[in-house]
């Protein structure tokens, strides 16, 4: 592995003493012949973030053509062509276009950096980050991002270098006490180096760290090969660790959710049943009530049908006393059934009692026939015998009829029957 690589730089339409402007910086950037001598083969960039090189220029002298300040005395002007208008940061990965292409793992790892490289622009410059693009037809895999500061209405992109722009706050507060203007230029400047020093720290933390970079490289702090190898395998353990960090905590927060949900799901099911044991013990206390009412209307109204005595009062009272009463009719109504039931009870009474006549009348009938049958047979029994023997004959068998038997019906089981 390697070190971080991140430069940013600010551009004006003027060209600067290498004559970079902001047409060279585009046309560099779309590979135009004029302005990508440096490249042996050139191809077109890849468009990693937001719109294409082509379609930046465009809003960007669009924005500058059409932008006016204000100077002193109140007279609109266009912008200066030495103001810096463009913002731009470079990023390269330490692995060459030969060994991304050669190697599947080592793409899968730019592929990563370059993503988490995007998203620390974009928390970095938020809405002016208007394209990142990619060139493969150099050494190493790297990217450009291209600001444009629409979001300032003098469109001064010197506000998104942080180290000019220490500087001028430090310039522009002037000398604290007893500082002359070359401590104050001293002060700026270490102000200055602070702020980029800040820039470069939080590049690390949120990309070479997790990828795997180190904060400098070897020579810069005059490493030999063996201090830079084994902070290359520092590196490397610290990317690790920060892996299995980022699975841990992906994992407490999957487990956090999950726990939740299912805390939600049983919240939510105690509330449907707590409502639903709510719904159904009010239920229950109406249909009490209802009753509870209901029985003390029914005692009201049979206490009112009590002061009537005998069947002929209540029917009088009810067919007449109170007529024009709601309680009489009330009464009347619930009496009804009352008097439909003992008239039934009265019929089938009625119905036993016939009955029971019936029967007993069939028991006197069949006894007299009885009686009537013995005392023809001891008649002709008397007779034969008078034929047969004229003379009485002591050891002649006793042919004298029987006991008469006279039967009697039972009235008494008869009642408790009835009753």
């Amino acid at each position: 592995m390697g070190y971080q690589f991140v430069h940013l730089e600010s551009y004006s339409r003027k060209p600067d003493a290498k004559g970079r402007g902001t047409d060279f910086v585009f046309a560099e950037a779309s590979r135009k012949p004029e302005a990508s001598v440096h490249v042996a083969n050139p191809a077109p960039p890849i468009v990693v973030f937001g719109i294409g090189i082509d379609q930046t220029q465009e809003l960007h002298d669009t924005s500058v053509a059409s932008t006016y300040i204000t100077v002193k005395g109140g007279k609109p002007r266009k912008i200066r062509l030495d103001q810096k208008t463009v913002h731009t940061v470079v990023a390269s990965h330490p692995y060459t276009m030969d060994e991304v292409r050669a190697d599947p793992t080592k793409r899968r790892e730019v592929e990563e950096w370059e993503r988490r490289t995007v998203a620390w622009l974009r928390d970095q410059y938020g809405g002016d980050l208007k394209s990142v693009i990619r060139h493969e037809d150099e050494s190493h895999w790297h990217v450009h991002a291209y600001i444009l500061p629409l979001s300032d209405p003098a469109l001064r992109a010197a506000k998104y270098h942080p180290g000019t722009t220490a500087k001028r706050a430090v310039m522009d507060a002037g000398p604290i006490a007893g500082e002359d203007q070359k401590a104050l230029g001293k002060r700026a400047d270490a102000q200055y180096k602070y702020a980029m020093r800040q820039w470069q720290d939080s590049y690390h933390e949120a990309v070479a760290v997790p990828s795997g970079l180190t904060r400098l490289g070897p020579q810069r702090r005059r490493l030999s090969r063996d201090e830079w190898q084994r902070e290359q395998v520092q590196a490397q353990a610290l990317k690790k660790t920060i892996e299995k960090a980022k699975i841990v905590k992906a994992n407490g927060e999957t487990f956090i959710a999950k726990t939740k949900a299912d805390a939600a799901t049983v919240a939510a099911d105690a509330a449907r049943r707590q409502e639903a044991a709510r719904k159904a013990s009010a239920a229950a206390l109406a249909a009490q009530d209802r009753a509870r009412k209901e029985q003390e209307q029914a005692r009201a109204s049979m206490a009112d049908a009590d002061k009537y005595s005998g069947w002929a009062g209540r029917l009088r009272a009810v067919w007449d006393g109170l007529r024009k009463s709601k309680l009489a009719e009330r009464i009347r109504y619930e009496l009804k059934g009352e008097i439909d039931r003992w008239r039934d009870v009265a019929q089938i009474a009625e119905r036993r009692q016939l009955e029971a006549e019936r029967q007993r009348f069939d028991a006197e009938r069949k006894a007299r026939d009885a009686q009537d049958a013995a005392m023809r047979a001891g008649i002709e029994r008397d007779r034969l015998r008078s034929i047969l023997s004229p003379t009485s004959d002591p050891a002649s068998p006793d042919l004298s009829p029987s006991p008469r038997l006279v039967l009697k019906p039972n009235f008494a089981k008869k009642e408790k029957r009835d009753a």
